[in-house]
This record gives structure tokens, C-alpha cells and sequence, in this order.
């Protein structure tokens, strides 16, 4: 089967990679990161632009692509910018969705003021970490908890929650 991730970052490859073996242990699959447009600014504020950002990512591949599923992700800063969640859609070559988010966790006072002065999260975590790039290695999240949850890690649950539906397709979708 062939799934197509709506980003080249390897983080998110990685993530969804690990999701479709953990869910789909029999199949096996040729994942493909894309670059894709999320039709959001580049630090989405709110749940709501976030979610949009991940579909419109999966959809843009679906259009544009052929394969077995699209897969979109977008992280975002809730309005107070004070906490980051990130938003998960699936799009399978029908054009069933299923959707999901990560858990939630609260971002340290210096990020919060860098995000108001219009830094982007990542960024903002490079700065205050003194690291490089961590939004395509251990994520903001990996960096606050010592990696003991990564940003693949992080990803990779909400995957497979975003999944149950495409392993499940008798319970969620029409025939």
C-alpha cells in the first residue's frame, strides 16, 4: 500500500510510518513524504486553523497523488499561545476521513513572548534550547520532557487514533 504524508519533514514520515505497521501489522507499505501547501500561516494559531491546515494538507495530496492514503499534520498554539497541540487527518483513496489531535502540553513563559513577536514554535525552541532544527528531530516537546516524548512519538499516538476508523471501516463508513 502506498501512503502519502503532506510533508517532506522526517519527523512526520517517521510518525506515520510507525503508525500504519503498529495498526496495519500484515500490510506492508511504501510511505512518501510531499511537499504540500497547509493553506495556513506557518505558525497556525488555534484549534480550528490548525485542523484546517492538516486537511487541507491531506487533501492537497489527495488531488494531486495517487496512493492508498493522505496523511496531513499540523502543529499549532492554541490563542494565548500558551499551549501546542498538533492535528492529524487520513484520507483514504475513496475519500473517507478520519481525523485525530495529540495530546496538549504548556509552553514555557520565553516561548509564549517569542510566539507573540511572531516567531514560529520551532524556532522559538531552538532558541531557547540553544539546539538546531528540533522541529525535524525531537520536536519543542522532546526537548521539554528530555525525550522522553519526542515529536515522532508525539505524532505516531494520534496516528493511530486517527486510523481506528480506516481499521475499523464497517463502523464509520458507508459502503
Amino acid at each position: 500500500m502506498k501512503v502519502i504524508v503532506a510533508s517532506t519533514n522526517p519527523v512526520k514520515i517517521k510518525a506515520t510510518k510507525s503508525a500504519f505497521k503498529k495498526v496495519f501489522p500484515d500490510k506492508k507499505f511504501e510511505v512518501i513524504g510531499v511537499e504540500t501547501d497547509s493553506g495556513v500561516p506557518a505558525q497556525p494559531i488555534g484549534i480550528k486553523v490548525t485542523a484546517l491546515g492538516a486537511k487541507n494538507r491531506a487533501l492537497f495530496a489527495s488531488k494531486k497523488y495517487k496512493a492508498d492514503y493522505f496523511v496531513g499534520i499540523e502543529g499549532g498554539v492554541n490563542k494565548k499561545m500558551n499551549i501546542e497541540t498538533a492535528c492529524m487527518v487520513i484520507i483514504d483513496k475513496k475519500g473517507n476521513l478520519a481525523t485525530s489531535k495529540t495530546g496538549s502540553f504548556m509552553l514555557p513563559k520565553k516561548i509564549q513572548r517569542m510566539l507573540k513577536e511572531g516567531k514560529e514554535l520551532g524556532d522559538a525552541g531552538d532558541i531557547l534550547f540553544k539546539s538546531k532544527n528540533n522541529k525535524q528531530t525531537v520536536g519543542v516537546v522532546g526537548l521539554l520532557t528530555g525525550n522522553v516524548i519526542d515529536r515522532t512519538l508525539y505524532y505516531e499516538h494520534a496516528l493511530i487514533l486517527a486510523l481506528i476508523p480506516f481499521r475499523n471501516k464497517s463502523l464509520y463508513f458507508d459502503k
